[in-house]
């Protein structure tokens, strides 16, 4: 039978995040935006309280959480400022590819340090040269005896600055396309890792993303999780997960927002009443609230396959796809809503729809989501019943 009521344990963390977004981070939202900073204090306070590494298993020093609890934990974290949640939440993307692949010594290596500390992992795939198109990277690794070098540059990297763990994607033979991309688990610490230009950024301020560049650097055997040319597998896999995280980080932004443009709909007064009475908001109003269902539900969905085991390639990116649209939707009618007043800097709002710009980019952008989405329509049964 469904069931949408949470367990006790589920309320329990769902209320530690929102007590810990409104009272950590919610004060301190609009100066990370206007004056982005690397949220160490914020961080530091997340991992003490096991907000940090949710969906790490307890034996490598985690939350254990499972996926749908993971994920409404997420939305709780991010609705006071997405850009702060996420750099929180890092650790799911970045840290999928050993979870999935790696060996059980490997995990323990790897993980058990990163958890120890509060500065996380990064995903390290997008190039200059290739975004969406995987096949194009030109970051390689190669076999020097029984060891690894690896060169290249890699763009836009969340928490590349400064994680302590970096899951580093390159190919070992480009002629091999996608089946040349091995994947590789980097400590900071190894040397020749070099932090190129932090990036400005129109929204998401508070969220570090920079360029990595690797030069000769030394890996053994240890470093390479899976088995040569399984990388884009494990990278693919990953991002179900985190496409699903995101669509948590697009409801919350699109909660926000309704719940802004519902508060000014109560108490802005034109033309002798509150402006929610009028029957053009009563539409946006609705319209909103139907997307934040929506969103909700769709990752709602993706958690319980996960957690099922069940294979959810078509469903992760129809939800990453729909949550975007919809955070993006939601806060232009919240800015709308507000009229000059949601338009002006320092307004929640305004912060929020430059937040929902970039959901619509990464992990995935939108158009690509819209591909592995139809591809999946066509060829599997997309039936959850």
């Amino acid at each position: 039978m469904i069931d949408f009521s949470l367990t006790a344990e589920q309320q329990r963390y769902v209320d530690l995040a929102r007590e810990f977004s409104t009272k950590e981070i919610a004060p301190v939202a609009l100066a990370y935006d206007a004056a982005p900073v690397y949220p160490e204090a914020i961080l530091k306070k997340a991992r003490e309280l096991g907000l940090l590494y949710t969906n790490i298993p307890e034996a490598y020093g985690g939350s254990g959480m499972d996926f749908v609890t993971h994920y409404l934990v997420t939305e709780a974290l991010n609705y006071d400022c997405c850009a702060i949640g996420q750099m929180i939440g890092i650790a799911h993307l970045a840290t999928g590819p050993v979870l999935i692949g790696g060996s059980e010594a490997q995990k323990q290596r790897f993980l058990q340090p990163m958890t120890a500390g509060h500065r996380s992992a990064c995903f390290c795939l997008t190039e200059p040269g290739a975004g969406s198109d995987a096949a194009a990277m030109q970051t390689r690794i190669e076999k020097r005896g029984d060891k690894y070098l690896l060169n290249g540059a890699k763009c836009y990297i969340t928490n590349g600055r400064d994680a302590d763990l970096l899951v580093v994607f390159a190919t070992i033979d480009p002629s091999k396309g996608t089946k040349g991309i091995c994947c590789l688990a980097v400590p900071r610490t190894t040397p020749g890792i070099r932090v190129g230009r932090v990036e400005d950024k129109m929204g998401h301020r508070a969220l570090v993303v920079s360029e990595l560049f690797f030069d000769d650097v030394e890996l053994t055997r240890d470093h390479l999780i899976g088995a040569e040319g399984q990388g884009f597998k494990l990278a693919m896999m990953a991002l179900d997960r985190g496409r699903a995280n995101i669509a948590a980080v697009c409801t919350a932004i699109a909660q926000r927002a309704l719940d802004e443009a519902k508060r000014w709909a109560n108490e802005r007064v034109q033309f002798g009443q509150p402006v929610g009475q009028f029957q053009g908001v009563h539409f946006l109003l609705a319209d909103m609230y139907q997307a934040v269902m929506a969103a909700r539900a769709l990752y709602l969905q993706v958690g319980w396959m996960l957690d099922q085991g069940r294979p959810c390639i078509t469903e992760a990116a129809a939800a990453k796809c729909f949550a975007s649209d919809a955070a993006m939707r939601v806060t232009t009618d919240a800015v709308q809503i507000l009229g000059g007043s949601g338009y002006m800097k320092g307004a929640v709002v305004e912060k929020l729809m430059r937040d929902a710009k970039l959901t619509q980019i990464f992990e995935g952008t939108n158009q690509i989501n819209r591909i592995v989405c139809g591809r999946g329509v066509l060829t599997g049964k997309n039936r959850l019943f």
